[in-house]
Order: structure tokens, then sequence, then C-alpha cells
């Protein structure tokens, strides 16, 4: 799908940091941008004033995605495991029920998801993962588990999806486009770091990018030392 393809674009979860950064890039492209978030956080939106269209509401809602979606023409989510009511899951099953057939759908989440089997984890980082549930689900705040059941629902669905897994976040200024790779264990990730503004340039690039279609790339900044080590640029490795 070209550039001159995409002219609306709906962004669920548009109030968080990562939501934030992805609406400036859209809003940089010229794009016709739809913002989605809960109630209480459209505040956060306020700066971008009405050059954008806010649609309030749970984002796991069937009805508030069916309007924020309608005429889009790619749609970024991010898959945010919160509380213990399938959050994660209900809100790709919305995007992908409701979102217009051939339109361009690109999902974020962590390296924890895996859509082969073939990515390798650290012990470390997989003892963390799963502390993290554990404690998620005790004080019934994270359900990671409903992430991965909602990429594994994107992965099995026949529409135009990337799904976007990044590394550990950090801020500041941009480094430009991340590299990737299909498989976490990889060399090339092996910094585990990204800045946030450039996640969300991945996710906004990614619409435009049909090579992506039907790949979940995990990501790392374009500048750190692993990335530079193997003069990755952005494309598999």
């Amino acid at each position: 799908m070209g550039t001159d393809r995409v002219k609306r674009v709906c962004i669920i979860g548009a109030s968080g940091k990562l939501g934030q950064y992805m609406v400036r890039h859209a809003l940089e492209r010229g794009y016709d941008v739809v913002g989605v978030c809960r109630e209480r956080s459209v505040p956060k939106l306020a700066a971008f004033g009405d050059r954008i269209t806010v649609v309030p509401g749970p984002t796991n809602d069937p009805e508030v995605i069916r309007r924020a979606v309608d005429g889009c023409d790619g749609v970024l989510t991010v898959l945010v495991p919160w509380g213990v009511q399938q959050y994660a899951s209900g809100t790709a099953q919305a995007v992908l029920d409701h979102a217009r057939p051939g339109a361009r759908l690109v999902f974020s989440c962590g390296w924890h998801i895996t859509r082969d089997g073939k990515d390798r984890y650290s012990r470390r980082f997989t003892a963390g993962v799963r502390i993290a549930a554990l404690l998620g689900r005790l004080v019934r705040a994270v359900e990671i588990d409903d992430q991965v059941e909602a990429c594994r629902r994107v992965f099995a669905s026949d529409t135009r999806w990337t799904v976007v897994r990044g590394s550990t976040l950090e801020e500041g200024e941009s480094q430009g486009l991340p590299v990737w790779s299909r498989h976490v264990g990889d060399p090339v990730l092996a910094s585990d770091l990204t800045r946030r503004v450039d996640f969300a340039l991945f996710m906004v690039e990614a619409l435009t990018d049909d090579t992506l279609v039907h790949e979940a790339p995990a990501i790392v900044g374009c500048r750190t030392p692993s990335a530079l080590a193997h003069a990755a640029g952005p494309g598999p490795v």
C-alpha cells in the first residue's frame, strides 16, 4: 500500500506515551487521525486540539471501535494487557471484526510474544515475564496471557496485519527508524533498547510497507551497539 493510499488512520490507545508519538508521526505525514482512548484520558490529547478526532471509550468495546475505524485506511493498535477482563484480546478482536476489508492493521506488543516458537529468550527475560504475569494477576492489574491471546487471534486472521514487538523502551530524541529481525535472540537485537518515539515511528511507517504484511518484527534502535555492529538496515536479518 503506497503512501498515497493512506488518508485516514485510527490510533487505538492514542492517549498513552506510545500513542501520542504515533499521533504526531501520523499528523506529520498529513493523515486524517482518529484517536481512541478511555474517557478519563481524553485530556491527555488536548495538545492536538482540533487536528484529530477523538472517540472516547473502552478500546475493547466493539461499538466504540466500529465507530472509530469507520472509513479508515489504517489502524494502529496498542495492545495493553490492562486488568483481568480480556482487554487486549477484546481490543484486537474488535479491530479485526470492524476494520474495513483491506485496511492496514498494525499492532504493538512486547518481545514476549512469539509467532512461530523460534524466538530465543534468556532465562532472566523469561523469569521476568513470569513474575510480571504472576504479580499482575495477584493485584488484578495486568493480564499478560491475554496479550498473548490477542496476538494469536491476529496471527490467525486473514487481514493485512503486522505485529510490532518492541524491546525495552527509553525516552529521548529520535534516532531514526529501528531495525528488525524475525526472532528474538538474533544478534542484531542483543542491545534490547529502542527509543519510544522510534517505536511509534516504526508503527506508522509499517502502514505503507507491504513487506511487513503478515510479519511480526522484533525491533531495536538503529543506533544501538548491536544494530551498528551488524550493519543492519530496516529489514529481516
